[in-house]
Parts: structure tokens; sequence; C-alpha cells
């Protein structure tokens, strides 16, 4: 007698096993603020659902999207975690190496070590010693990549529109920190915070 429960049970235990593990950052081209990564582990069924529900790259999304997800991310995850740099280590360091530690500091926050990290973007992250994968666009080619780029730009949005408060004038609530007119002219009107990333301005030659 031929029977398919075995292999009913190895495609079950494969849908359950984490299969992804994805890190990807927001905020690095912002003036303002501290730059976010997140992590997200996920197994090939929950990532299938999240798929389904809507989960991609969080710049294709609106605000109202991103916030229906985020919830359904945290629910689906096997794990997840967050990690941020301050403006003064993007100062202090560079933009890139500030990004990494941001990184590195969401993988710590792991419950366990990931067997292998998938990256969005062509750079290797220099300070994880372990496996990793760069996936140019990866955020719309792995699920886990684009679940992370949501839980960083909701939770680092969020901060941004908590921050507006502590320095009214800057339409930090509006901008997310990044660059626009009203946020320059705002700098010329009130000068600089120390939230605002000083070497990105410099090099803009707006101080």
């Amino acid at each position: 007698m031929i029977t398919t429960e075995g292999k009913e049970e190895d495609h079950l235990q494969v849908l359950n096993k984490v299969s992804e593990i994805g890190i990807d950052e927001v905020g690095r081209g912002a003036v303002f603020g501290p730059v976010f990564s997140a992590s997200v582990s996920l197994t090939r069924k929950n990532a299938l659902i999240l798929k389904r529900l809507g989960v991609r790259d969080s710049k294709q999304l609106t605000e109202k999207k991103r916030k229906f997800l985020l919830p359904k991310i945290i629910t689906l995850s096997s794990d997840y975690s967050l990690g941020q740099s301050s403006a003064r280590e993007i100062d202090e360091y560079g933009i890139r190496y500030a990004t990494e530690l941001s990184m590195i500091r969401a993988i710590k926050k792991l419950r366990d070590k990931p067997l292998e990290l998938i990256i969005d973007g062509p750079l290797s992250l220099r300070l994880w010693e372990g496996n990793q994968k760069n996936i140019i666009a990866g955020d719309s080619k792995f699920t886990s990549i684009a679940a992370a780029s949501i839980l960083a730009k909701v939770t680092r949005d969020f901060l941004m529109e908590r921050l507006e408060e502590k320095h009214p004038g800057y339409f930090i609530n509006k901008n997310k920190g990044y660059g626009t007119k009203k946020h320059f002219s705002s700098l010329k009107a009130y000068g600089l915070t120390n939230l605002h990333r000083k070497s990105f301005l410099t090099k803009l030659n707006l101080i």
C-alpha cells in the first residue's frame, strides 16, 4: 500500500522551518535622526502568507498599509528585532559604518544566532562574521527583507513623530528627517538641533 503521509509530513516540516532571516535599514539618507535596521525571521509558510497580505518593499506601500501590515509581521515572524545608530555616531563613524552598527545591534537581539543573513543591497555587512547573502533589490525578492523594511520604517516614523514634539518647526512629523525644502528653510531660520547630521549638512553646504 502506497501512502503519502510521510511526504505530507516532510512538506509541512519544510513549510514550518525557518528559511529566511532578512535584514534591512531605513533612514540612511536622512539629515536628521538615527538610522534604523530591522531583522525578521520567517518560515516558508508565513513568508507566503505575508506575501499574499501585500508585504513588499516599504517604499512601495502607503503609510496606512504599512501600519496595517506591521502587527501581521510581528505575529507571523519566528523572531524579529530592531537596532539603531544615532546622529552622533553617523557623524563620528560615517553612514556606512553606523548603518552596519545598527544592523549588528538588531542581529544581537535575535534569540538565536542566524545561520545565514539575507541583506538588502550590494554592500556586505563587514562587522558580521557569519554567512550572508547580499541581494540587490532584495526587498522585492525576499519577503523577510520586505518585512524588515516595513518594521524599520514604521518604527522610525513613529519616533520622528514623537521627536516633532521636542523639536517643533522642522516638520519632522511630515518629512521624517529627510531633507525637504521646508526642512532646509527651517534650518536657516532656527539652526541645528543635536539630532541633525552635521556631516551630511556640511556636504550639502548648509552649515
